[in-house]
């Protein structure tokens, strides 16, 4: 993991903070732990494993933590903003994918689950920056349960998704959704899981419109394209055109995982 001195000291003083709440391991996944991270641009991803029950108490505490974080100048605001935490225990780290779990995000605490693509980055290529490694606390995702998660995500989630046009004029919505159907693409193909940068590369050889993937290269690597409104509603249109058959017949492919 390679990152700049400005998100060494925001990592470091989100461990020191965590420190009152006996964290017993703290992991970084994602961006974060694939060598893709773009300071500014990426979101920090972290999962922490904390000694005692997250309860409410603990949740006030840990909002006031990310409070804190906020208001610290050597650390700056964009990169705080970025900063995704989930807090699980020794005792919630092996239970079902499904389960919700108290996460910060977004400048605000959710319950949301640790999913099977994450639970498997933590074992490929998850970074430990406090504590024991995720071995013997988090289970292996098999490749089994790892593609079903991943064509009901593409059925469920994105697929549905694709027919509210109104989302798509959003930079998030087309970014994520290009990224997140060509990383699905090669985990159903050989189980790997692929960095955002190798997904752009690949994009253009699934069918996606190469100039909606040059914008989303450009937000991400280069310089950010100034968006027009009248860009915005076309590149929506491009990419739902895309994504939506796309998605069907990525998942058509595999729908004996859909239905297990």
């Amino acid at each position: 993991m390679t990152h700049s001195d400005a998100t060494g000291r925001l990592l470091k003083r989100f461990l020191a903070e965590l420190r009152d709440e006996d964290p017993v391991a703290v992991w970084a996944h994602g961006s974060l732990g694939g060598d893709d991270y773009q300071e500014g641009r990426s979101d920090l991803d972290l999962i922490a494993v904390l000694d005692g029950p997250v309860t409410a108490g603990t949740a006030w505490r840990l909002a006031r933590l990310h409070a804190r974080l906020r208001g610290e100048p050597l650390v700056g605001e964009p990169l705080v903003g970025k900063l995704h935490c989930s807090y699980l225990t020794p005792a919630t780290a092996a239970d079902a994918p499904g389960r919700r779990h108290l996460t910060w995000a977004h400048r605000r605490l959710l319950a949301r689950p640790v999913t099977p693509v994450t639970r498997r980055e933590l074992h490929t290529s998850g970074v430990v920056l406090l504590g024991a490694g995720p071995e013997g606390l988090v289970p292996p995702v098999t490749d089994r349960e790892l593609a079903r998660h991943i064509v009901r995500d593409q059925r469920d989630y994105w697929r549905r998704h694709v027919d509210r046009a109104a989302d798509w004029t959003q930079d998030i919505w087309v970014d994520m959704g290009l990224v997140t159907f060509a990383r699905a693409t090669v985990t159903l193909e050989d189980g790997r899981l692929v960095t955002k940068r190798e997904a752009l590369d690949l994009l253009p050889g699934l069918g996606a419109p190469a100039e909606v993937v040059e914008d989303v290269r450009k937000r991400r690597y280069g310089s950010p394209p100034a968006v027009s409104g009248e860009w915005a509603a076309r590149r929506g249109a491009l990419t739902r055109e895309f994504l939506g058959p796309a998605i069907d017949r990525l998942v058509a492919a595999h729908a004996g995982l859909a239905r297990d």
